[in-house]
């Protein structure tokens, strides 16, 4: 039986476990060096944290609702629980700045706890930011406390159950503090699987899966997080939501894409049905090269439109095959050249060979070379370690972050070279952006962005006004401020532009019938 009772902790000033950090390999130092030289930038040692602004009483009063074990305010606790895990957020941490750190800890253990915590907030105007795995990069856990009594991390660790299978239809029930490789466990000993697979897959939360609206790297065969949630039960200031009567229905506007994607600001998600499938008996992955990355891009459309996509389908650019980021075991090494497509088939033995022989038919006519499982392989290998680069690069003096949007086929070289030359302009000379299609569908795809330049003085104002510029011509362009990282406080002027006043409107409207005292994550996602 799986035991989901411990999480290991992120580092506080990194991501991941502390453990499988590691240092650049020798063959991507060699590249740092060439283009950015070395500059030693260590994270400060020890950060004091602010004291605890919460009162005596308000804190016995938690106590009294989850006991004492469940209400915590040391530092080590609070300093965990502070802000995610973007580039501003480390260099903040990095920097001995700690300013957004909760007064207190609070661990409810299923919904009527969360309820009842809700109802405490109300009473004494606490702010309450829920928190699943803290992966956030977007600044979704950086909540305003001013004019609040105090502000509490809603922590569901203890929230870890499956709490029903349906084998008939299919479906599974969670609570919201699995961690994907938990909830994964859980539905393998049924013999089913989610197929949610995240960059941040291994600390990110079916809770925040669903807030966010998240898009794993197999979303080409499995949907994104939204399509699979079949129903959801959430904790609100006012009440309790139980949403998701049958897979399908006319019955109104559908208010479970309310709740998906609002990032813990009109209620806490305590229960999430899902759509499940069969555990594959077979997962290959493989590489293809192609000459451009238009020719690349045209490749996936065709599959996408002719309804052949495999169950992982992505693109990286010339850029960003040439220091080979797709496959992380081989940073900085030697690159075929042109552009690296990975595709991966999951399934019953049957069907992969039935859908790889199409695909492969099919992207052979197009043009591409099929350079075997090797590149694959070493792709899935190192599929979730690409953050843990980013410290390193951290440490060496190197800005490096990530951002993305998504947008529709006809306009993809625009956007492309459009947010390239933002980031270029803002960074100045030396700076490298690298991209990748990372989602594909029938009528778009997603474009995601890795950039990296020589820190300045001020890195963190330096990445601010490269992300505001960014962020800019993606809205310029006419594509979405996100496609899966959501909007947080860091997208929350470019939403507005996205959706007009009106549908501020109607975002403000429902936030003030659901939380009318405005205690959940204020601040974060509503203009």
């Amino acid at each position: 039986m799986t035991d989901t009772s411990k999480s290991l902790e992120m580092h506080p000033q990194g991501w991941g476990d502390p453990a499988a950090a590691t240092p650049l390999p020798e063959s991507a130092r060699g590249l740092i060096e060439l283009a950015f030289g070395v500059d030693r930038r260590p994270a400060v040692d020890h950060v004091e944290l602010p004291a605890s602004g919460l009162a005596p009483g308000l804190l016995d009063g938690l106590r009294e609702l989850l006991g004492d074990e469940h209400v915590l305010a040391d530092d080590a606790t609070r300093r965990l629980r502070t802000r995610g895990k973007s580039t501003p957020d480390l260099l903040k941490a990095r920097a001995g700045d700690l300013s957004d750190a909760p007064d207190a800890v609070v661990r409810p253990d299923g919904h009527d706890q969360v309820a009842a915590v809700l109802a405490y907030a109300v009473e004494h105007h606490l702010a309450v930011v829920p928190f699943g795995g803290g992966t956030s990069v977007t600044g979704g856990l950086a909540a305003r406390r001013e004019g609040y009594a105090g502000l509490i991390s809603l922590d569901l660790i203890r929230m870890k159950r499956l709490l029903s299978v349906d084998q008939v239809s299919m479906t599974a029930t969670l609570e919201p503090g699995l961690r994907g490789p938990e909830a994964e466990a859980l539905l393998a000993e049924q013999g089913l699987t989610l197929g949610h697979y995240p960059q941040s897959f291994e600390f990110a939360t079916i809770g925040g899966f669903a807030a966010t609206r998240s898009s794993g790297q197999s979303s080409a065969g499995y949907g994104r997080f939204d399509a699979l949630v079949m129903g959801l039960r959430v904790a609100t200031p006012r009440g309790e939501m139980v949403l998701g009567s049958s897979p399908a229905n006319a019955a109104g506007p559908d208010l479970r894409q309310l709740l998906l994607g609002s990032e813990g600001t009109f209620g806490v998600i305590t229960a999430v049905t899902v759509r499940v499938r069969r555990l594959p008996a077979v997962k290959v992955y493989e590489g293809w090269r192609w000459p451009s990355f238009v020719e690349g891009a045209a490749a996936m459309r065709h599959l996408a439109q002719a309804g052949l996509l495999p169950t992982v389908l992505r693109l990286s650019d010339e850029a960003e095959t040439s220091i080979n980021l797709a496959r992380p075991d081989a940073i900085g090494g030697e690159s075929a050249g042109g552009c690296m497509m990975i595709a991966g088939y999951e399934g019953d033995p049957e069907i992969v060979e039935a859908r790889r022989s199409v695909v492969t038919a099919i992207l052979t006519g197009l043009g591409g070379e099929n350079l075997g499982e090797e590149p694959g392989q070493s792709w899935a290998h190192g599929r979730f370690n690409a953050p843990y680069l980013r410290d390193a690069l951290l440490d060496a003096g190197v800005l490096v972050e990530t951002l993305e949007t998504v947008t529709f086929w006809s306009n993809t070289d625009r956007l492309y070279a459009d947010v390239k030359a933002a980031l270029e302009a803002s960074l100045g000379e030396g700076t490298i952006v690298l991209c990748h299609l990372s989602h594909v569908y029938e009528t778009g795809c997603s474009l995601y962005f890795t950039v990296a330049a020589k820190q300045g003085d001020d890195p963190l104002g330096q990445w601010l006004d490269a992300k505001a510029a960014a962020s800019d011509a993606i809205i310029d362009a006419g594509a979405s401020i996100t496609h899966h990282h959501a909007v947080g406080t860091d997208h929350k002027p470019w939403l507005a532009q996205e959706i007009g006043p009106l549908g501020v409107s109607v975002l403000r409207a429902v936030k003030a019938d659901l939380d009318p005292t405005g205690i959940l994550n204020p601040g974060v996602l509503i203009p």
